[in-house]
C-alpha cells in the first residue's frame, strides 16, 4: 500500500479505539457493562444488531461466494423479516420484562437450573468457535498486504479490538458499532461504483449485468427442491427462519444488542427496520461480487486471487507453474474474446445467436474453473495456502489492484471495522452468558465493583480464546459458509429450548433438558452423514426439541 493508504488505515482504525474509550467511560457494574444502563434509541440498536450480523465475512467473503456461486446466497435472507415480526410479538417483551441480563436467565425461571446451563454452554461453544473464524477473515488482509505469518496477524486482528471492549462494554460497543456500520455502508457504495466504473470504454453497467447474467451470477431465486442444495427458496425461507429465529430471538450476541434499549418500543423498532433493510443491504454486497465477476471477464483475471500464496509458488515450483499459467492465459484470451462478443451481441437484432454463444461461454468458463481448481490443489499440495478455495480473497484482490490511492486504506479499515463491530459484540456476550449464566450461579452475587471486574476479566477471557480459535480457521474455505455450517450445528436447538418455554406450557426442566440432548445429537449425526444442507440442521434441531417436549409432557399428563 501506499503511504497515504496507510495513514488513513491507521487514523481509522486508531480514531474508533479512542472513540470506544471515551464513550465508554463512567463504568459502575454489570447494569452498565453488559446492559450499557438501557437507554439506547431505536437506530443505535438497529445499528448495532446490523453490525453484530455483518462482519467482516460478510463484506470479504459474500463478494467472493457470488463470484464463484452466483447471487443466490441472498435466499439465505428470506426468512429473516418473518423471524423478527415473530420475536418482536413474543420473545422481547419477555426479556424486557423480566429485565434480563442474559437470554438463557429466562430458561431458568421457567424451567430449572441445568436448562439454563446447558442452553448458556451450547450458545458458548457455538459463538466462541464463530468468532474465532470472525477474527479470522480480516487477518488474511494484514498478511496478504504486509506477507506477515497469519497467526501472528490473528493476535494483532484480535488484540487491538480487545481494547475498547475490555474497558467499556456494552456502551462502547453499542457507539463504535453506529460510527462502524456508517462508515462501511458508504464505502461499500464507492467499491461498488467504482466496479462499475472500473469497466472498459463502452462497456456499460448493462452490458457487465447480461454477462453475468448468462454466466449464472444472478441467480437470485432458484426453485428447484433439493434437501442437498445450500441455497434454493425454500431452504431460505423454511431453514432461515429457523436459523434467523434462533440467532436474533436466542443468541446472546444478538439479545445483548436489542436488551439495551429504552423500552419494548425502541427494541421491537430496531429488530423489525433490520428485517426490511437487511435482505437489499445483502443483495448489493452480493451485487458487488456478480459485477466483480463481470469486471474480470473483461480484464486479464488472476489464476488465483490469493496473489501472495501464488507469487511464492510460481517462485518455487517454476516447472509446474509455468505451463499452468501458458495453458491459463489461453484460456482466458479465448473467454474474453466470447465475452466481447456476446457483450455485442446482447443489442443486436440477431438473438438467435445468443443461445450458441452463452453456452460457448459457460463451456469456456467451465475450463478456467478447472485450471484454478488445480491451481488450488497444487499450493495446498506444496504447502503454500491451506485455503480449499480463494473465494475470500476475491473483493480484497480488486481492492488491492485496482483502487486508487487512499480508497485502498479505507477499504482494509472498512474490513477491519466490519469484524471489530461484530466480535466486539460477541466477546461482550460470551463474557456476559459465561458471568451470569455459570460463575454466578455457583457463588454468591458479589457488589458491583467486582461485577464489573469479573466481567472484564471474562471479556478478556474469551479474546484470547478467540484469538485461539482463530489459528486454526485457515482450512475453513468460504468463510461465510463455514460461520453459518457452525451455527446451524446449534441454533435448532436451542431455539426448540426456547420455543417449548414459549409454546409448551405443560414441559418442565427434565423433559425439555432430555430432549435439547436427543436433538443435538440428532444435528450431529444428520450432519456427519451428510443427509441435508446446513440450513435444514436448524429446522431439525429445533423439531425435534419440540416434538420429544410434547411427547415427554403428554407422558407426564397420562
Amino acid at each position: 500500500m501506499s503511504t497515504l493508504d496507510w495513514i488513513i488505515l491507521l487514523l481509522t482504525l486508531g480514531g474508533i479505539i479512542a472513540y470506544g474509550v471515551y464513550k465508554g467511560r463512567g463504568q459502575t457494574g454489570s447494569d452498565s457493562y453488559i446492559l450499557a444502563g438501557k437507554n439506547m434509541p431505536w437506530y443505535i440498536v438497529l445499528l448495532g444488531i446490523m453490525a453484530t450480523q455483518a462482519s467482516a465475512i460478510t463484506f470479504l467473503s459474500a463478494p467472493g461466494q457470488a463470484y464463484t456461486d452466483g447471487m443466490r446466497f441472498v435466499q439465505y435472507y428470506f426468512g429473516l423479516p418473518i423471524a423478527m415480526v415473530v420475536i418482536s410479538i413474543t420473545f422481547i417483551p419477555i426479556f424486557q420484562k423480566l429485565n434480563v441480563y442474559t437470554a438463557y436467565e429466562y430458561l431458568e425461571t421457567r424451567f430449572d437450573r441445568k436448562t439454563r446451563l446447558l442452553t448458556s454452554v451450547l450458545f458458548l461453544i457455538s459463538r466462541g468457535l464463530s468468532t474465532g473464524i470472525s477474527i479470522y477473515a480480516p487477518s488474511i488482509i494484514l498478511s496478504s498486504i504486509m506477507g506477515w505469518n497469519i497467526y501472528l496477524t490473528n493476535i494483532i486482528t484480535g488484540g487491538l479490538l480487545i481494547i475498547y471492549t475490555y474497558t467499556g462494554g456494552a456502551k462502547a460497543i453499542a457507539h463504535t458499532q453506529k460510527l462502524q456500520f456508517l462508515i462501511i455502508l458508504g464505502s461499500m457504495a464507492i467499491a461498488g461504483y467504482l466496479v462499475v466504473a472500473g469497466l472498459p470504454e463502452g462497456v456499460t453497467m448493462g452490458d457487465a449485468l447480461y454477462v453475468a447474467g448468462k454466466s449464472d451470477k444472478l441467480n437470485v431465486i432458484t426453485t428447484g427442491f433439493d434437501w442437498k442444495d445450500k441455497y434454493n427458496i425454500w431452504s431460505g425461507i423454511i431453514g432461515g427462519f429457523f436459523l434467523a429465529l434462533s440467532y436474533f430471538g436466542t443468541d446472546q450476541s444478538q439479545v445483548g444488542r436489542y436488551i439495551t434499549g429504552k423500552d419494548t418500543r425502541e427494541s421491537r423498532l430496531g429488530l423489525l427496520m433490520n428485517g426490511l433493510v437487511k435482505i437489499p443491504m445483502q443483495f448489493s454486497i452480493l451485487l458487488i461480487g456478480a459485477l466483480l465477476f463481470a469486471f474480470y471477464s473483461f480484464y486479464p483475471a488472476p489464476v488465483n486471487f490469493n496473489d501472495g500464496a501464488y507469487k511464492k509458488f510460481a517462485k518455487g515450483e517454476p516447472e509446474v507453474a509455468i505451463p499452468i499459467e501458458l495453458e491459463y492465459q489461453q484460456l482466458h484470451t479465448k473467454y474474453q474474446q466470447q465475452v466481447t462478443a456476446l457483450a455485442l451481441q446482447r443489442n443486436s437484432h440477431n438473438q438467435d445467436s445468443v443461445a450458441p454463444m452463452a453456452a460457448a461461454l459457460k463451456r469456456t468458463q467451465e475450463e478456467v474453473d478447472a485450471l484454478r481448481g488445480t491451481v488450488q490443489t497444487e499450493l495446498i499440495k506444496h504447502g503454500y495456502s491451506a485455503d480449499a478455495n480463494d473465494t475470500n480473497y476475491i473483493f480484497l484482490y480488486f481492492v488491492k489492484h485496482t483502487l486508487p490511492k487512499g480508497l485502498v486504506g479505507l477499504l482494509f479499515a472498512v474490513i477491519f471495522l466490519a469484524s471489530w463491530g461484530s466480535i466486539s459484540a460477541a466477546i461482550n456476550s460470551l463474557a456476559s452468558s459465561s458471568m451470569m449464566d455459570i460463575q454466578l450461579l455457583v457463588k454468591d452475587e458479589p457488589d458491583k465493583s467486582r461485577q464489573l471486574m469479573l466481567g472484564r476479566l471474562h471479556t478478556l477471557g474469551w479474546g484470547i480464546f478467540c484469538i485461539g480459535v482463530a489459528m486454526f480457521a485457515t482450512r475453513m474455505g468460504s468463510l461465510i459458509e463455514a460461520v453459518n455450517i457452525l451455527g446451524s450445528l446449534f441454533y435448532g436447538t436451542i431455539l426448540g429450548i426456547f420455543l417449548v418455554a414459549f409454546y409448551v406450557k405443560r414441559a418442565g426442566g427434565t423433559v425439555v433438558f432430555t430432549a435439547a440432548v436427543i436433538a443435538e445429537a440428532c444435528v450431529v449425526i444428520v450432519y456427519n452423514l451428510d443427509i441435508v444442507s446446513f440450513l435444514w440442521l436448524n429446522v431439525i434441531g429445533a423439531l425435534v426439541v419440540v416434538i420429544v417436549s410434547l411427547l415427554g409432557s403428554l407422558k407426564r399428563t397420562l
